[in-house]
């Protein structure tokens, strides 16, 4: 071995030794990856499971699954079409009054035959629109004696199945019992009653909203109010605030007379109120958004039939998912509402 050999090989040594240690490091963090990455999803998991032991996330967890066990979404549907279905002999009972209105005043008759004249250049729709209000006019009691029944009969079944499907999410278990079965002109007679309520709890809702509407109106014009801007948010809150509680007057109805069992008092309160708030939440979107809705050709001619079936599918599946909230409820000395007079 000559002397250069031999100075040699020490320096090859050294210069791969510290290319061994540097690659260990490299290899333990390779080694530590799935350690890391089991920590992180333990960690991850650990949060995710403190954020549903809050008794807020809890009870909507829970009203969640109940709404959707027990077909909300299928039961949504169904109220929304018999909703809909129920608007035709409405409109039936429009008509009739239209024409008890045009009968007693000829001259406005003729004055709207004149207008569709003028306004409508297609000759063949002009005669049509004439033709359909004579016949509003001459068969207005036919017509207002078929719509009445038939809204009803309709009024009778659409309250009918609101009841079924709220009593699917309040009662304690999926199937029926021997409570709720009962005769069948008991049922009828039941829905009636409850369809009586639910127009009274309407009409005192509406009337509520516009009474409080056009006293504000007064009240503002009264003090020379309307002329201060920075108050203009204050009447809006102040509207607003009523609204919510007319609101609130028609759910707590709802969902203290149709089901069969008495609610928990603090669970149906603050249920109603989620309601109150939501279904306000929906008049305003659909306030915004129908007349974007309805500015396009189509959205004329389809728009306000979409956006009223839209109207009905979340109202009721708001209407569904809180009384599957009240039903979840769980408050420590929450006592049961007083007993209903009808059962």
């Amino acid at each position: 071995m000559t002397p250069e050999n031999h100075e040699k090989r020490p320096t090859q040594d050294l210069d791969y030794e510290p290319v061994k240690k540097m690659a260990e490091p490299s290899e333990n963090k390779k080694d530590d990856a799935p350690g890391k990455v089991s920590s992180t999803l333990a960690t991850v998991t650990d949060t995710a499971q403190k954020i549903q032991r809050r008794p807020l996330v809890a009870h909507l967890i829970r009203a969640t699954e109940r709404f959707n066990d027990r077909m909300g979404n299928q039961f949504g549907a169904a109220i929304t079409y018999f909703s809909f279905l129920s608007m035709i002999p409405i409109m039936m009972v429009s008509f009739a009054a239209a024409g008890f209105i045009l009968a007693s005043h000829p001259t406005l008759l003729q004055d709207i035959f004149n207008k569709i004249l003028t306004s409508v250049s297609d000759p063949t729709m002009a005669s049509t629109l004439k033709n359909t209000l004579n016949i509003a006019v001459q068969q207005r009691t036919t017509v207002g004696i078929v719509g009445l029944a038939v809204a009803l009969y309709s009024g009778i079944n659409w309250t009918g199945n609101l009841r079924e499907a709220i009593r699917a999410q309040s009662r304690d278990v999926w199937e029926r019992n021997a409570q709720d079965e009962e005769k069948i002109w008991v049922k009828y007679f039941r829905d009636f009653v409850s369809l009586i309520g639910l127009l009274v709890a309407l009409i005192i809702t509406l009337s509520i909203t516009s009474v409080a509407g056009s006293a504000q109106q007064l009240i503002i014009g009264a003090l020379h109010l309307d002329y201060i801007e920075w108050l203009k948010p204050v009447w809006g809150l102040i509207g607003l605030v009523i609204s919510i509680f007319a609101n609130y007057l028609l759910f707590f109805w709802i969902f203290w007379r149709l089901p069969r069992h008495r609610p928990r008092k603090k669970a149906l309160i603050r249920g109603t109120f989620i309601a109150a708030i939501g279904f306000e939440v929906i008049k305003i979107v659909m306030t915004w958004t129908l007349p974007s809705l309805v500015k396009s050709p189509s959205g004329a001619a389809f728009g306000s039939v979409l956006g009223l079936m839209a109207f009905f599918y979340f109202f009721a599946r708001l209407t569904l998912f809180c009384a599957a909230w009240i039903a979840t409820a769980q408050y420590k000395d929450d006592p049961r509402m007083p007993d209903k007079t009808h059962r």
